[in-house]
């Protein structure tokens, strides 16, 4: 047994936070601040450690690779956060646990954050739960994956499911505000695909309502009330921040001059629908648009 096992023995965390990275961690302080115990897992040592100094309980394991027997899933509201591999189409990650599942005992309740990727490109149209699915991204199609490998165990184990299909996150330590300072080129605005975003504090209002009140099989677009170009992204937080505007290029040119990740992202349009975030869970967002959010993430970056 290992170290950290002891540290939490005795302990009952009514929510397990699989991935308890820069969500998880203000999950966990969510409800930790309000006397609920919680357990963090992580795929290092290091990361359990960090857990460990700001008061959060964790667990290393790694999900991907490591003995899944010591996860204390059953009867547990789980959180899966957890980020699925890092190439190919399918998810391993959510296959073991879900094996792990069936081993061991099943979580009462899991919520699980997806992606809006999974819709893939929607020529800019508004987007709600019911738009067909079409990922072409394969970090989407991993997502999608996941998703499905999920229904499989809800529809095999009676226990509960919901699913957050989550925008672009942004808050205090994740803007990119190195790349504005490098003076790296954005595609021009007026060529620039529609894209959505959601403050880290508005998703972690939303994973509470999920695990609370979140209906079983149901899923829920999170992201604010304005989406934007990504172009129109980065400028609000160069101008917020007094840094110079991003250099613009046609988006002929930008299989040159922006990564392979950002390419894929220019590939794709959509504008998301939040209505049902809204008036099937009640969440009101802290953050409804980016100006509302950036002054404070900006103080605390």
């Amino acid at each position: 047994m290992r170290c950290e096992d002891e540290s939490i023995e005795g302990r009952d965390p009514a929510a397990l936070i699989l991935g308890c990275g820069y969500l998880g961690r203000r999950l966990a302080r969510h409800y930790l601040d309000r006397g609920t115990a919680v357990l963090g897992v992580v795929a290092s040592e290091a990361s359990r450690r960090a857990l460990s100094d700001e008061g959060i309980p964790a667990l290393a394991i790694d999900l991907a690779a490591d003995d899944l027997g010591r996860l204390p899933l059953a009867g547990r509201a789980v959180f899966h956060l957890a980020p699925p591999p890092g190439q190919g189409v399918e998810d391993r990650v959510t296959r073991r646990l879900v094996a792990a599942c069936a081993r061991q005992g099943h979580p009462r309740r899991l919520v699980y954050i997806s992606t809006t990727g999974v819709y893939g490109d929607c020529g800019g149209a508004w987007v709600d739960e019911t738009w067909p699915v079409r990922p072409s991204a394969e970090r989407a199609q991993r997502r999608w994956d996941a998703e499905q490998t999920l229904r499989q165990w809800r529809q095999a184990s009676g226990e509960t499911l919901v699913i957050l299909r989550v925008a672009g996150i942004y808050g205090p330590e994740r803007l990119p505000l190195e790349r504005i300072r490098q003076g790296l080129p954005l595609v021009c605005e007026s060529q620039a695909p529609f894209s959505n975003r959601i403050h880290v504090d508005d998703l972690v209002q939303a994973c509470v309502a999920a695990m609370e009140r979140g209906a079983d099989g149901e899923v829920y677009n999170v992201c604010d009330d304005r989406p934007s170009t990504m172009t129109d992204y980065f400028f609000q937080i160069a101008d917020a921040a007094g840094l110079p505007r991003p250099p613009e290029i046609p988006i002929s040119e930008m299989a040159g001059q922006l990564s392979a990740g950002m390419q894929s992202y220019m590939r794709e349009s959509r504008r998301l629908s939040n209505r049902k975030l809204r008036t099937a869970l009640g969440v009101e967002l802290a953050y409804p648009t980016l100006e509302d959010g950036l002054a404070g993430a900006l103080a605390r970056h």
